[in-house]
């Protein structure tokens, strides 16, 4: 258990909260590209506990403004988007995405108003299908080179969607690697062939055995957590017999991300944004290794669950998750459908907005959230002292030193996982058809395939 005061340190991220300190620190997804596509490239957003407004101008510039209107408070996101920038419907004040004051109508004609105002603005960055904005102090990080950020934009695809809790919750399903036996318990197998977009349900590398049979099967998986220079490696260990083992690589990115395999040819990372502290969106992109991605059946599978504009979960607290008792009898451990991010979602907003750490009991299957929240109140305090610079804030320098991360799900041999899965994920990024580069602290481990072959 931990203290009302440690919850509250590790999960509130407001401008003045030390969390949000750290969390501005880093580049945050504020929305995908496609929700500023069609005639009025304009967006509310909230993020970190504050209000902005997102805009695309006329010559393709992106721009982040606080959103209201420092004329008299109005709000800039209901704006007309015209003459180099956003203009207020209010008075017809007009601002570049610099925040620069270009107009104050209203005012007399010979008016010096204008060249004394600025709105705050945050630097945008477009990259893989997401909108990353800025919101610290000084010059942003750079992006480490991970394989989301390096793969070409045919190989990945972005998407969102809301839950309502806080973002620290969410995250942390991400790191359990016990959960999935049970959450996501499936009591009848599919083809794998049809497992396209969909987590969980493809055969695990070097078998045929589908992913759904391996976690309901063998339910008491051992877990390694090991430190690395981008946060933490998750293995999971569920040995199938004395001659195979089934490995799981997963990683958490820190902050707030994690990244894992979602197939033997697709990786998904994943980012749990706070919109403030009850509410929050995670931010997937999906890389693809071989073929280039279907966006348009990836973006109907998951338009079937979230609906626009603010990508909201059609099954949610309101109608029960879509709960049904027979199916939880014969079908689903949950009884809330196939699709896993219901049950995520179930699993984390029944907590609570913010889960009441006071209360819970942790035991030997939550050892990596347990190493997280460590690691977490350390570069906190990182952040709150000025005492170093905090895991992953990077300069162009070492952006590069920072590739990956390795993921891998595959039946191995019981003796001898510990290289088995590093020579699947190698091999896997020399077959890719762009230039996947392999993680160094991984080439140094299986020389023999590091040359291209």
């Amino acid at each position: 258990m931990m203290s009302q005061e440690q919850n509250d340190l590790i999960t509130r991220t407001g401008p003045k909260a030390p969390a949000g300190k750290l969390m501005r620190m880093y580049w945050q997804p504020a929305a995908l590209v496609d929700e500023l596509q069609g005639e009025r490239p304009i967006r509310p957003v909230r993020l970190l506990g504050e209000n902005f407004v997102l805009f695309r101008d006329e010559a393709g510039r992106y721009g982040l403004l606080d959103r209201d209107c420092p004329h008299r408070g109005a709000d800039l996101a209901f704006g007309r988007l015209e003459d180099g920038g956003l203009r207020c419907a209010f008075h017809g004040w007009l601002f570049d995405v610099d925040g620069k004051c270009l107009e104050t109508p209203a005012e007399p004609a010979d008016s010096k108003l204008c060249a004394g105002i600025r709105q705050r603005s945050y630097p945008v960055v477009e990259k893989s299908g997401i909108l990353w904005a800025y919101l610290g102090q000084g010059t942003p990080p750079a992006f480490p080179e991970i394989d989301c950020f390096t793969a070409p934009g045919s190989h990945t695809f972005a998407f969102k969607g809301m839950m309502n809790c806080n973002w620290l919750q969410a995250l942390e399903v991400g790191i359990d690697p016990a959960h999935a036996s049970f959450l996501h318990r499936f009591f009848h197998d599919e083809d794998p062939s049809a497992s396209y977009g969909k987590q969980f349900r493809a055969a695990s590398a070097g078998s045929d055995l589908p992913m759904t049979r391996i976690l309901r099967e063998y339910d008491r998986p051992i877990i390694n957590v090991e430190k690395t220079e981008y946060g933490l490696r998750l293995i999971a260990l569920r040995q199938i017999d004395e001659e195979r083992t089934h490995v799981r690589v997963t990683n958490q990115l820190f902050p707030h991300a994690f990244v894992i395999p979602m197939s033997a040819e697709m990786t998904i990372t994943q980012w749990h944004v706070p919109i403030d502290d009850e509410n929050c969106y995670w931010y997937a992109i999906f890389t693809s290794f071989s073929s280039p991605v279907d966006k348009q059946k990836m973006r109907d599978q998951r338009l079937e669950l979230y609906a626009l504009p603010d990508y909201v979960s059609r099954r949610n607290k309101s109608n029960d998750y879509g709960f049904d008792p027979h199916e939880q009898a014969t079908e689903t451990y949950t009884g809330m459908g196939l699709d896993i991010n219901v049950h995520d979602q179930w699993a984390v907003e029944s907590m609570g907005a913010i889960q009441d750490r006071t209360r819970e009991h942790l035991g030997q299957s939550d050892k990596a959230i347990i190493q997280y929240r460590r690691l977490l109140r350390q570069e906190i305090e990182k952040a709150a002292s000025g005492g170093g610079t905090p895991l992953l804030v990077l300069d162009e320098a070492h952006a590069r030193s920072i590739q990956g991360p390795a993921t891998m799900d595959g039946i191995g041999p019981t003796a001898g996982w510990e290289i088995y899965w590093m020579e699947v994920d190698v091999r896997r990024r020399r077959g890719a058809p762009w230039a996947a580069p392999v993680p160094a602290e991984i080439a140094a481990q299986v020389p023999h395939l590091t040359a291209a072959q």
